[in-house]
Parts: structure tokens; sequence; C-alpha cells
């Protein structure tokens, strides 16, 4: 029994048509029987989001890498996920994470010699074992699970602003108070988390519902699938199918994980 996973990006047509590079960024990182995994949406009136997205992700991943740096961490790495998060705890841990990928990304800004704001991005993030599921989110984009027993479940409404493409980014003021955290202390074996490109195809917007025909099939590549980081055609033909770009032109960015019990 162990997870799989994988992460994919693709540049949306209206990027293409302008000559603007992805600025979406998703990755994972697997600890024995915890995955964690992050995605993050750069701001598209941000001038550097793309750098600021990739930090974002890698800064997540190596909050929790540090854990596991050394074989002599790894049974602590172990006792601290071993029963699933309170909401309590849940809510510290991410905040702590939060405010330490705000201070990465100063740093970058002040290296740089540029605004923190240019870097503006957005922040998914979940840390899973196969029993539970801790998640957060700062702005929009969505995290999806599914387990047997269940409907497949979004956890966050995303964060929509007044106006139209308008959302809360990690460099904001009040991000880390407007971050959601969310915890299920039961069995997930699915679960997917995605840039809001892809939010009009996967979210059903009229009651923030998950549309399964667009996870199931999903799901299924993932289970049938040995090595997905090696046999992933279906999954970049998918996001860049004519079909997909007729219904989004943004970024999209799917990180799939299925943790596979047989």
């Amino acid at each position: 029994m162990n997870w799989k996973a994988v992460a994919r990006s693709a540049i949306g047509t209206s990027h293409q048509n302008q000559g603007i590079v992805c600025q979406d960024y998703g990755d994972y990182r697997i600890f024995n029987d915890v995955i964690v995994g992050a995605v993050s949406d750069g701001a598209g009136s941000a001038k550097y989001s793309d750098i600021g997205s990739k930090l974002a992700v890698e800064t997540v991943l190596k909050c929790f890498s540090d854990i596991n740096e050394y074989p002599d961490k790894q049974e602590e790495f172990d006792q601290s996920f071993s029963q699933p998060l309170s909401k309590e705890e849940a809510q510290k841990l991410f905040a702590k994470i939060a405010k330490k990928v705000i201070t990465e990304l100063h740093k970058q800004a002040a290296k740089e010699d540029y605004s923190v704001n240019d870097l503006a991005c957005t922040l998914l993030v979940f840390v899973a074992t196969n029993d539970w599921v801790a998640a957060m989110q700062i702005g929009d984009g969505f995290i999806v699970v599914h387990s047997q027993e269940s409907e497949y479940q979004l956890l966050f409404q995303p964060d929509k602003g007044e106006f139209i493409n308008e959302t809360t980014f990690i460099t904001s003021t009040n991000a880390v108070k407007e971050m959601q955290v969310e915890v299920i202390s039961e069995k997930q074996e699915f679960i997917c988390a995605s840039t809001d490109g892809l939010e009009k195809v996967a979210i059903r917007l009229s009651d923030w519902k998950a549309f399964s025909p667009f996870f199931k099939p999903l799901e299924q590549y993932l289970h049938e699938l040995v090595n997905p980081e090696e046999e992933d055609k279906y999954l970049i033909e998918f996001l860049n199918s004519e079909r997909l770009n007729s219904r989004t032109d943004d970024d999209k960015t799917l990180l799939l994980c299925f943790f596979d019990r047989e």
C-alpha cells in the first residue's frame, strides 16, 4: 500500500497568444505513508508571479522535507502525523508554513529589488496519510477528495473577491487571516488539487459541488498506472486538449494523488 501521484501544468491559450509563461506551479513529496502536495497560481497582474508560485510551492515542500531530511528524524515525523491533526493543530501548522512562504517571498523581492506584490500567487496545501487529510487554501483554485464510502468532496469554496479575477494572494496583508483550513479524519483514496483554470469544468459553480464526471476518469487513470510520473501522456494531452481549451483559456495545473491499497 502506498501513495502514487503526478503533478502537471499547461499554459493557457490566452498566455500563449500573449507570449506569457505559465504562471502555475504544483508539486508533491511522499514520505512513507504521508504525502504532501501544493499548488499555486501566480497572479496575472503580477510581473514575476511565475517565480512567486514556484517559490511558494518549493518552500512548502521544504518545510516538510526538513523534518524528513535525516534518517534519525523519520521517527519524529511519523510520530507527528501518526494521529489526525485537530483543526486547531492544523491551523497552527499551516499558519506557520504560510508565514514561512511569505518570508521567502519577501527575501526574493528584496534580493531582486522589486515589490513583493510582483510575486503574488495563491497557495493550496494538503498533508495526508491513508487515514486522514489536512488541507489549507489561500485564494481560489480547489482541493477535492474522494473515498469509496462517499462522493467527491470539495474542501473549500474558492475565495472570490468582489470583482472578476479578484482573490486573496499569499502576499496579501490579510492572507493568513483569510486562510481556510479543513481536517477530514477519514480514509481518502483520491486527492486532486488544482488552480482556478479548471474551476469552470471541475466544479459546479451554482452550488459549489465537485463535478464527478470530471474527476472519475482522472482517478481511474491514476489507479491503473504503476508509475504516473513516467506515464503522463494522457494527462498532458488532456490539459492541452482543444476540448478543454475551448472552456478555459487560463493556465491549468493538476496534482493527482491516489492511495493504492492493493
